[in-house]
């Protein structure tokens, strides 16, 4: 079973208007943007997370660390490619960002903990052991920097997962920043 994408034509109410907000700021509204709107609740959830994560002490890079960590971890090729666009966008650095599409080692040692942990958390499902927080905390993050990378492993969860039951479409204006998942 696949969702199909909503528009603000076919969406309920309650959608439509978010949709119109998301076009109104981004200038188009995301195919998973429309594959929430099912769900006006959803919809707002994942906006709404996403506004929080961006409130975090984590910088712009870090937080692109983190959303692309989760989405590769997860196999998720749509939110790859559109935060891919979206770091490129705010000017984060292509060997960071490459370095977190092919799961490899980033040369800055802080950013490479934090992608490091961010897979860990994904990987054991938030077992993480108190090793993982130690070598975390030991590149200089926090415990408070702990629960944001939960807090934004909660948001790509949600949109990695509703990609890959709604096998969302890419969008034309993430095309160029396209990933091949690796077989699930």
């Amino acid at each position: 079973m696949s969702l199909d994408v909503l528009t603000t034509e076919n969406a309920e109410e309650k959608s439509a208007v978010v949709l119109n907000d998301v076009k109104a700021k981004f200038g188009f509204v995301p195919n998973l943007m429309g594959v929430f709107a099912h769900s006006p609740e959803a919809l707002k959830g994942y906006l709404t997370l996403g506004e929080l994560v961006d409130q975090t002490s984590l910088s712009p890079t870090e937080r692109q660390i983190v959303l692309l960590g989760v989405s590769e971890e997860n196999n998720c090729a749509y939110c790859i490619a559109a935060h891919s666009t979206i770091s490129s966008m705010q000017g984060i650095d292509a060997d960071v960002v490459n370095a977190v599409r092919e799961n490899r080692a980033i040369a800055d040692i802080k950013l490479e903990g934090l992608r490091r942990f961010t897979k860990a958390v994904v990987s054991k499902r938030g077992f993480v052991s108190d090793e993982d927080i130690r070598e975390f905390e030991s590149v200089g993050y926090t415990k408070k920097n702990v629960l944001e990378v939960i807090l934004a492993t909660a948001m790509k969860t949600l949109s990695n997962y509703t990609n890959h039951i709604a096998k969302t479409p890419l969008d034309e204006a993430f095309e160029p920043a396209r990933w091949k998942a690796t077989a699930a």
